[in-house]
C-alpha cells in the first residue's frame, strides 16, 4: 500500500494492556536474574546493559526497559518478556535471518574494527547525528563503511537528531554514498513527512524509516496515516511482544525492518521470532548487536554466519549469570521496577 494511502480505523488495542494472560508477581520475582553486561563500544551514551531476564515454562524472555523509561513504558517490554517465556512465539516462515551489521558513533579509523566482528554481510546501519560530532563525521563514518564494503547496503540512523533543515542538509550530502535509507532523521512525525516530501522534490534517492514514531507513539499506526514514512523500523519488546508486532506491521501496510532494543541473545531471539513470522522479510535486519557486548549471558550466542542468524532457542547460562550479576543495589531496583510495572500491567 502507498504510504500516503489513508488506512483503516485502528483495531489494535492499547499498547499498555498484557498481549498475553499476566503470571502472578510472586511467580516473576522467582524467576527474576539482573545482569549487568559491558559494551566493547559506548552505544546509545552506555556502557554497561542493564537488564531482567525471567525464566518461565517455556523459556527465557528478557525485560530490557532502559532506566529512564516511565512505568507505561516499561509495561510493554515486561509484556514481551512474558510472551516469550510463558507462552512461546508464533510458527516461523522461515529459519535464516539476514541480519545487518552496526557501526556505532565511532570516528572513522574505528570503522574496521567494527565491521570486522560481523564477519561477512550485506548490509551496515551506521548511527549519525551524535551529540558532540559534526556532519563531517558522519560523512567520514559513512566513507570509511563504504571503503571496506564497497557492495553493501547502507542505512543510517539518526535516532531524531536533527531538525528538519539539518536532516535535508545531511541526507542529501550523505545520500552520495548511495543510502539505503534513513532512519528517524527528525523527532517528530509531521518533521518525518516534510523531510520525506523535501528529499523527493528534490530527487534526492533516500527513503524513510520510522523507528520512535511508531515505538514510542501511542498510535503507532499514526506514522503510516500520516505518509511519513516509506517503511516503519519494529522491535519487540517496545511494541509489546512479537504478536502485537505483527498486528503493527499488517495494518501498517508498509515494508518492515525488524531491530533490537539493545538486546541479550535473549531479546534477541524474540526479535529472530518476529523476523521469522512476518510474511515478507525485504530488508536485512538490525538484529546482529549482540557483537558489540564483551559477553552475553549464554554460552551460545546468537551472532550473524555469514551475514544471516538461523533460528534457534537460546538458554541463558548459570555461570554468566552469575559473573555478570548485577549489584545487589540494582538488582534491588529492577525487583521494584518489576513490582510496579507487574501491577500496571494488571490492572488493566
Amino acid at each position: 500500500m502507498p504510504a500516503d494511502d489513508a488506512l483503516p480505523p485502528l483495531r489494535v488495542p492499547p499498547l499498555e494492556l498484557p498481549p498475553l494472560e499476566l503470571p502472578p508477581l510472586d511467580e516473576l520475582l522467582a524467576a527474576a536474574h539482573v545482569v549487568s553486561l559491558p559494551m566493547r563500544v559506548k552505544f546509545r551514551g552506555i556502557l554497561e546493559r542493564e537488564v531482567m531476564l525471567l525464566h518461565g515454562p517455556v523459556g527465557w524472555g528478557e525485560f530490557g526497559a532502559f532506566p529512564e523509561y516511565a512505568n507505561a513504558e516499561a509495561a510493554r517490554w515486561l509484556a514481551s518478556a512474558v510472551e516469550a517465556g510463558w507462552h512461546g512465539f508464533p510458527e516461523p516462515l522461515r529459519t535464516s535471518i539476514p541480519v545487518n551489521a552496526t557501526v556505532p558513533a565511532v570516528s572513522a579509523d574505528r570503522v574496521p574494527e567494527i565491521l570486522a566482528r560481523f564477519g561477512r554481510v550485506d548490509a551496515v546501519k551506521v548511527k549519525v547525528a551524535e551529540r558532540g560530532q559534526t556532519l563531517d563525521d558522519d560523512a567520514a563514518r559513512l566513507a570509511a563503511v563504504r571503503s571496506a564494503l564497497p557492495d553493501a547496503a547502507i542505512r543510517v540512523d539518526a535516532n531524531g537528531g536533527w531538525e528538519v533543515r539539518q536532516a535535508i542538509e545531511a541526507l542529501t550530502r550523505l545520500a552520495a554514498v548511495g543510502l539505503e535509507y534513513a532512519e528517524q532523521p527528525v523527532p517528530t512525525i509531521e518533521g518525518l513527512a516534510e523531510v520525506r516530501r523535501q528529499l523527493r522534490a528534490a530527487g534526492t534517492p533516500v527513503l524513510i524509516a520510522a523507528d520512535e514514531s511508531v515505538r514510542k507513539e501511542s498510535d503507532p499506526l499514526r506514522v503510516a496515516r500520516a505518509g511519513a514514512a516509506d517503511l516503519i523500523v519494529v522491535k519487540v519488546a517496545p511494541l509489546g511482544g512479537v504478536r502485537r508486532a505483527l498486528d503493527i506491521v499488517a495494518q501498517a501496510g508498509l515494508p518492515a525492518v525488524v531491530s533490537s532494543a539493545l538486546d541479550t541473545s535473549v531479546g534477541i531471539r524474540a526479535g529472530l521470532a518476529l523476523a521469522a513470522a512476518l510474511p515478507d522479510l525485504p530488508y536485512a535486519c538490525g538484529l546482529g548487536t549482540v557483537s558489540l557486548f564483551q559477553s552475553d549471558v549464554t554460552t551460545d550466542p546468537l551472532v550473524a554466519d555469514d551475514g544471516a542468524i538461523r533460528l534457534r532457542d537460546v538458554h541463558a547460562d548459570a555461570g554468566l549469570l552469575e559473573q555478570f550479576a548485577a549489584s545487589a543495589e540494582r538488582r534491588v531496583w529492577w525487583l521494584d521496577r518489576l513490582r510496579r510495572v507487574h501491577a500496571l500491567l494488571a490492572s488493566h
